[in-house]
């Protein structure tokens, strides 16, 4: 993307998901400056396939592609766990890893497969990153990159995340992501990273 910053001026956002967690969390962050969401999940929008190797670059696909099938201004969220011990893995194929032979995704079989992989490793340093990109139908383009620095812990702990939530402590905490209040963890996750970046770049105060 080059040239200025695209302000956002509307008042209802695409949600270019059909992760509830997801939308959860973004429709939190967006209300703060008043603006309402509605997700491709409940619109019907098809999900595009992920072919880029950035989370930048998955997250520009997704945006673009709900920005113009649904006609106005939509926001994708492209995020993984990724562990210093596996060189990053499972990064951009996060949601690969829980993936089930009839389509759904298994969490609990993904973060034992980072345990057996990584137990015999000293380096414990994990992360999520999450990029967000908000897309115009007239295939303009903003994108922003946050993340969470921390490390993974085994056996899981919590029940109120989601996806790898439950196996990750944030640097300078003792709860996991999946033990902490909603609050507190959108306050410090990689998703609140990306989306101050958007927040200064493009939106309105709430």
């Amino acid at each position: 993307m080059s040239g200025a910053r695209r302000p956002l001026r509307e008042k209802r956002l695409l949600l270019a998901t059909h992760n509830a967690g997801k939308a959860r969390e973004v429709a939190a962050l967006l209300a703060e400056h008043g603006i309402d969401v509605v997700t491709a999940g409940a619109l019907g929008l098809p999900v595009p396939e992920e072919t880029e190797t950035s989370f930048i670059g998955n997250a520009t696909l997704k945006a673009l592609a709900a920005a113009r099938a649904g006609g106005m201004v939509a926001l994708a969220d492209d995020s993984g766990f990724s562990v210093a011990a596996l060189d990053g893995a499972p990064g951009v194929y996060t949601a690969d890893w829980a993936e089930r032979p009839d389509g759904t995704r298994d969490y609990a079989a993904a973060m034992a497969k980072v345990e057996r992989l990584a137990r015999h490793s000293p380096n414990r340093r994990a992360w999520f990153s999450c990029a967000l990109a908000i897309a115009w139908p007239d295939g303009h383009v903003e994108a922003f990159l946050g993340e969470a620095p921390g490390g993974w812990v085994w056996p899981p702990r919590g029940e109120t995340g989601f996806g790898y939530d439950p196996m990750f402590v944030p640097e300078g905490e003792t709860l996991t992501f999946a033990e902490m209040e909603p609050a507190r963890k959108h306050a410090i996750s990689h998703r609140a990273a990306a989306f101050r970046l958007l927040s200064t770049a493009c939106l309105p105060a709430g």
